[in-house]
This record gives structure tokens, C-alpha cells and sequence, in this order.
């Protein structure tokens, strides 16, 4: 396309409402518009930023084995009320009702609907491990949104859902989502310090938020600057060994924020020379925002005996919280000794015969025949 015809409308002078560097430059060079708080068009300059991004997301997905699927952002109230967390999820959640009277809520998450789908369509554990993603709009009524794109209201996340027979398996396809992060984070030039963190609404027992310094940062960060020298931020990680050596080497050095930070900790574990004080923003965790998009992973569904059970939604009474098989409300699932459903279209149209089938015969010479009359002289 040319310049002369791109649309970007840039502005002279820094609006009032933003308070930081990333979201001026944003306004001022046509990336974004403001239309309510927390609310923004993403213009044709913005938006092939915001494409860039997500491909990158889905080239790491894909490394990582996740198989890329698109929800609706509207979703039914019922599935939120089968789990539980319809009342449990709070304001943040914007609830309706359309014309015939069923509440719905726009999605600002979507654990309820990917496991109603889990649940319907595998047929055994054969099946698993499994793991889903997509990349989809959300809302959330923020009390206070602030910092542009970064803390909006409407934003757009990476949703990553796993399924896997045991525990065992859940944990290692949650390191290899976990590197996945960390070359996501590289290829887009930023140096991420991983750090435990609270699994929130969502459940479970393992959870880990990454923060990368800004000034502008809402937490206050102490790490061992080992963290940014691993490997595992340049080298391509195999083999499942390497994996998980890697995860242990990230997760057991000293990174905390300043609400759980022990100083005495600190001092005792890290050596002088690589202690890091600075401030951090959050890029990604299990309840997060990355500088330009939202990026999301669940913590893990275990299925056990998927062979024996149905799935259904009873939460589980174990430590790792999450949807198990039961025998409290059965599923309706297809099975194997059902066979494939003939299609009903069979009948309508011919078999095929050969190379061609007696339709498109029939069809040839229908139009070589009026190919054939329009080629005729008129008769004069």
C-alpha cells in the first residue's frame, strides 16, 4: 500500500490521560484511539504490531504441541453456574441477558467452556495429553484502569488450557508451556524474570508470574541476576531432562516482589554482586497482562480413569484444584462402539465412477452442447 494512502492519524501534543512513555508514544504515532476507559481501537499501524505479536505466540505454541482453537467471547451463564464461580468471580465479570431472557457474560475468561468442550468431544484417554489454546478479545471491569493498553478493560489474551492423564504429566506440560514463555519473551526482545505467584480465581497448586523492569513498574523486584544469564533465555531446550533442569534452575533462584520478599533471604542466598533491586511490570503469569497483549495459561485439568469415568465437572478435594472425573453428573459423550454417522448428503449425490462421477458427465455435456449452438452461424 501506498503512504499516501495509510491511515494514520498522528497527534502534536501528548494527551493528558497518559501517564506513561508507552502509552504517548502509542496515541501520538497512531496506534491507538481512547473510546471509554480501559476501551481502544487498535488503528492499521497498532494492529500489525498486535498481529506480530500474536504470531510469534502462536509460532511458540506450536512448538510447544498446543493446537490453536477460537471461542466465542459471549458465553453462557450456565457453565459458569455448574462450576461454582458465577457469584465467586465478582464484579469484574459483565453479566446480561439477552432477548429471551438467558443470562450471559462476556467471557474474561474460558476454563468453563474448553473444558464443556473437552468433556464432549474426547472419547478416551488415549486421547491426552492434550493441549488448547487460542487468542481471543476478554473484559474485565477494572476498578481502575490505567497505563493504556497495558491495564485496559477490553484486551486481547492467549488462553492455554492442558489435559493430561496423571499428575506427573500435567507438570511437565506446564514447564514446557513455561519455557514456551520464555522464548516468546526473547523473540520479542525482553528479558523476563519468572517468580511464584498466587494462582487467584483460577485454581491450583503451581503458578509463576514474569515480570520484566520498567520504571513505571506497580511492584518493586528482588532477584539474583543468575535469572537473566540462564541458558534457557538463548537455548533451544530438547530433550524433556533439559526441560525440566531448566525449570528447577529458574524456579528455585531468589525472585520475589515486595510483598513477599525476605530480606534476610536475600542476603543470605544471593551473593553481593548479583543482587538486583528495580521495579517490575507484570508480562505474563496465570492471571496476566503482557505490554501489548494479555497472555493466559491455566494451571492444569487432570482427568484420572478417563477410561472407566465420564467427565463432569466436580471439582476435585486434592490440593491441585481443578475438574476431575466423577460420577456426580454424566456427560454426553460419543462412543467408539457407536461407529461414524453416515451423511445424509450421500444419497443426493451420485457415486463416483472412475475419475468422474455421472453428475459432472451429464454436466460436460450439457455445456458442450450449448457451447456447440452459440458456436452456429445465424441463419440468415
Amino acid at each position: 500500500m501506498r503512504w499516501s494512502r495509510t491511515f494514520l492519524p498522528t497527534m502534536k501534543d501528548t494527551p493528558a490521560e497518559a501517564q506513561i512513555a508507552s502509552h504517548r508514544f502509542m496515541l501520538r504515532a497512531g496506534m491507538v484511539r481512547q473510546n471509554a476507559a480501559g476501551i481502544y481501537t487498535w488503528l492499521p499501524l497498532g494492529l500489525r504490531v498486535l498481529t506480530k505479536i500474536a504470531d510469534i505466540v502462536r509460532d511458540e505454541q506450536a512448538r510447544a504441541g498446543a493446537n490453536e482453537v477460537l471461542m466465542p467471547t459471549i458465553q453462557s451463564a450456565d457453565l459458569w453456574q455448574e462450576s461454582g464461580r458465577f457469584d465467586a468471580y465478582g464484579p469484574e465479570m459483565l453479566r446480561f441477558e439477552d432477548r429471551h431472557g438467558r443470562t450471559m457474560l462476556y467471557g474474561p475468561t474460558n476454563e468453563e467452556m474448553i473444558t464443556d468442550i473437552f468433556r464432549r468431544e474426547v472419547q478416551s484417554y488415549k486421547n491426552l495429553p492434550l493441549n488448547l489454546y487460542h487468542i481471543q478479545w476478554k473484559f474485565r471491569d477494572e476498578v481502575r484502569p490505567r497505563f493504556g493498553v497495558m491495564r485496559g478493560r477490553e484486551f486481547l489474551m492467549k488462553d492455554g488450557y492442558s489435559f493430561d492423564v496423571d499428575e506427573a504429566s500435567a507438570a511437565l506440560a506446564y514447564k514446557r508451556v513455561f519455557i514456551s514463555y520464555l522464548r516468546t519473551f526473547r523473540r520479542l526482545g525482553l528479558s523476563a524474570i519468572p517468580m511464584k505467584a498466587d494462582t487467584g480465581p483460577i485454581g491450583g497448586d503451581l503458578s509463576h508470574e514474569f515480570l520484566i523492569q520498567a520504571e513505571t513498574g506497580e511492584s518493586e523486584v528482588f532477584f539474583d541476576s543468575a535469572i537473566s544469564a540462564d541458558p534457557a533465555f538463548t537455548e533451544d531446550l530438547t530433550g524433556d531432562a533439559e526441560l525440566e533442569a531448566a525449570f528447577d534452575r529458574l524456579t528455585s533462584a531468589y525472585a520475589r516482589t515486595d510483598e513477599t520478599h525476605e530480606a534476610a533471604l536475600f542476603e543470605q542466598q544471593v551473593p553481593a554482586e548479583r543482587r538486583v533491586v528495580s521495579r517490575g511490570s507484570k508480562s505474563a503469569t496465570s492471571s496476566t497482562s503482557a505490554p501489548n497483549t494479555r497472555t493466559r495459561w491455566a494451571r492444569r485439568y487432570r482427568t484420572p480413569r478417563a477410561r472407566t469415568s465420564p467427565f463432569t465437572w466436580a471439582p476435585t478435594a486434592s490440593a491441585s484444584r481443578g475438574w476431575s472425573a466423577g460420577s456426580s453428573r454424566q456427560a454426553t459423550m460419543r462412543t467408539a462402539s457407536s461407529g461414524p454417522r453416515k451423511s445424509p448428503l450421500r444419497r443426493w449425490y451420485p457415486q463416483p465412477q472412475g475419475r468422474r462421477c455421472r453428475l459432472h458427465r451429464s454436466l460436460r455435456t450439457t455445456l458442450r452442447a450449448g457451447a456447440s449452438r452459440r458456436a452456429r452461424p445465424a441463419a440468415r
